[in-house]
């Protein structure tokens, strides 16, 4: 038992959460409390009854979590429920008692947004890498999902986080809050994308042509990248065709782009965002 909770792996988990849990403390009680925005999730509205009685941001989230998380433990899990207690209570501390520690930030109010979003958003990645959360809407909404699979978790997300928005706008009648609170969520989840994806995110291609063999030879000279060949027929004349398939980042597409060109001016050529890439030549497989 000791040997399993002192293992590298909880133990790296463990330091994730704590630098996350810090992140998310701060830019919730250094910046977006004196900025009064309107956050998302169980902290936000923490930070509206905190604005309205004075009531202890950290102690009201793990108030406000106590029963969301006893409805919720069977649909989530012993292991991410278990996770997810011990993250929120990091981050509850973190905020009653280390950000008050630190000085808050009392200037514009767009750079306060700026830094509200990206450091909540480089604190919830850290701390989703690991299978965990620091509960609130986070298990509503996984709840939600395992009771109701058909709906998408962006759509139940967005919901949830409206209408805690709208509420504090219309308690506090702030519609600047209500903007800036809709901004401060969408960087930070932007951030979140780019922390668990950005650094793996590239480009894929689909290069549709009769020169197959051709185009694959161009693309490793001038890029070093593998492809594949996929075999195709025209839909309309029935002729054979081939589809080159092929992954690279961000600056090596424009290269790829020029190459095929060169090689066959009559190719049809797709290109797509991808999220990320595994394999060889990108980020290895590995199971956290």
């Amino acid at each position: 038992m000791l040997q399993r909770l002192f293992s590298p792996k909880n133990l790296k988990g463990t330091a994730f959460e704590i630098i996350g849990s810090f992140l998310t403390a701060v830019a919730l009680y250094n910046f977006a409390l004196n900025a009064k925005f309107l956050m998302t999730g169980f902290s936000g509205v923490a930070l509206i009854l905190y604005r309205l009685f004075n009531l202890p941001i950290g102690a009201v989230m793990i108030l406000l979590n106590i029963p969301v998380a006893i409805w919720c433990y069977k649909l989530l899990g012993r292991g991410f429920f278990l996770r997810s207690v011990r993250c929120t209570i990091l981050s509850s501390l973190m905020v009653d008692y280390v950000a008050p520690l630190l000085p808050i930030y009392t200037g514009d109010r767009l750079l306060a947004a700026l830094c509200t979003g990206v450091l909540s958003g480089i604190g919830y990645a850290l701390i989703y890498m690991h299978n965990s959360s620091t509960g609130g809407s986070d298990f509503i909404i996984m709840a939600i999902r395992a009771k109701r699979p058909h709906l998408s978790l962006g759509r139940i997300s967005f919901a949830i986080e409206l209408v805690i928005i709208l509420a504090g706008g219309l308690i506090f009648r702030d519609m600047n809050g209500v903007l800036y609170g809709l901004l401060v969520n969408y960087i930070s989840a932007q951030m979140v994308d780019k922390m668990l994806y950005g650094v793996d995110a590239g480009k894929l291609t689909l290069i549709i042509t009769e020169r197959g063999r051709d185009v694959v030879a161009a693309i490793d000279q001038c890029s070093g990248r593998g492809a594949t060949i996929l075999p195709a027929k025209g839909g309309y004349a029935g002729d054979g065709k081939e589809v080159v398939l092929c992954a690279c980042n961000n600056k090596q597409m424009y290269q790829v782009r020029q190459a095929v060109h060169e090689v066959d001016s009559a190719s049809f050529i797709i290109i797509l965002e991808s999220n990320e890439v595994l394999g060889e030549g990108f980020k290895e497989h590995t199971l956290k």
